[in-house]
């Protein structure tokens, strides 16, 4: 199955295409490539190159994502693919994101292959993730489909860099998505993105206003580079008016790695600092990641105070929701999507064929 996809291009009046599926907006003579690598020109059309191709399974846990509101607990098919359209000096997958080498693809798969394997492992969701599924706008919508017909919920992992003409396309067909808040300056998305911050914030107003898709957020703190306390002030009040206090944020914990090898790891005080800055901020629920830290990583009751879900790494062990996942303390609704009893994948990473 493929689905007739738009074509997000545009002639050019000296013979080039104009790719319209991202902010970054290439333009492409016939046989060049855009930057993502995998969006080719080919006579007058523009081609995923990638598509059917990935970089391998995994079934790990929907916390990963990172997701702490969406069927916790539970386990979660993850793929990507090659190719990127940032250029993230600090990425963290950058041999698959930044790859030139379409061997790297080793796991030639269909759409229905993909959701069939996600239902015969008993998933609860497939994960679009390692690299920016946006710029395989096609494949993954397609697997979305594929696997909404077998009851299999769909995640997207993002930055979120994609235009308006593409986000309704793309988003109907996820059920949750992360989006990566890099950072909440212009300067910092040019410096070390290649890229820019306002596109990003039309996509997560765009998710929390005009869709029903479950939305959390992730920005990994860089000591020196998107940590300071004004920015992180200004970062939180923005989400707070213009998402609201109930959208989980995640601050990661940076560690040396790809262009930034210099750059010393994220204490824990760092982000600890900005969890206080957050939460001051009116937000209800913020967590830290790429760290040991079970009390950080536990859902809190902001009416009563007390902890509804406790985890240990991606283990959940205390649940103190009821079935109508309300704070069995004070009866507070908990934002998100859940089932009446968690999920029990916990820690387990199992990779997979097809």
């Amino acid at each position: 199955m493929m689905t007739k996809h738009p074509q997000f291009s545009e002639p050019l009046p000296d013979g080039r295409l104009l790719c319209t599926l991202c902010p970054r907006e290439c333009q492409l003579a016939d046989e060049q490539r855009g930057l993502c690598f995998v969006r080719k020109r080919e006579g007058d059309k523009i081609e995923l190159t990638t598509y059917g191709r990935s970089s391998g399974f995994v079934i790990d846990p929907i916390e990963k994502k990172p997701l702490n509101h969406f069927y916790p607990g539970s386990s979660v098919l993850s793929f990507g693919t090659a190719g990127c359209n940032l250029s993230c000096k600090f990425c963290q997958n950058w041999d698959m994101s930044k790859s030139r080498e379409m061997d790297i693809l080793q796991s030639p798969a269909t759409p229905e292959a993909i959701a069939r394997a996600a239902r015969d492992h008993e998933c609860h969701s497939v994960a679009f993730t390692y690299n920016d599924p946006v710029i395989f706008y096609e494949y993954a919508v397609d697997t979305a489909i594929a696997c909404h017909e077998l009851d299999i919920n769909t995640v997207a992992v993002t930055a979120g860099y994609i235009n308006d003409t593409a986000r309704e396309g793309f988003f109907q067909c996820m059920d949750a998505v992360n989006v990566d808040l890099k950072g909440f300056s212009e300067s910092f998305y040019h410096e070390f993105c290649t890229g820019s911050l306002q596109p990003v914030l039309d996509t997560l107003e765009y998710l929390v206003s005009e869709t029903q898709v479950w939305t959390e957020i992730t920005t990994l703190l860089i000591p020196g580079e998107n940590d300071s306390e004004n920015e992180l002030d200004a970062m939180t009040r923005w989400i707070a008016e213009h998402l609201g206090p109930d959208v989980p944020l995640h601050f990661s914990a940076f560690h040396p790695d790809y262009k930034l090898m210099t750059h010393p790891p994220t204490t824990h005080q760092s982000l600890l600092k900005a969890k206080r800055i957050a939460l001051k901020n009116g937000l209800n629920y913020v967590y830290l990641g790429n760290v040991h830290d079970p009390e950080n990583a536990s859902t809190i009751c902001p009416a009563c105070g007390e902890t509804v879900i406790s985890r240990v790494g991606y283990t959940i062990t205390e649940w103190h929701l009821n079935a109508k996942r309300n704070c069995v303390s004070c009866g507070q609704t908990l934002p998100g999507i859940f089932e009446p009893v968690h999920g029990t994948w916990g820690n387990r990473y199992q990779r997979i064929q097809l």
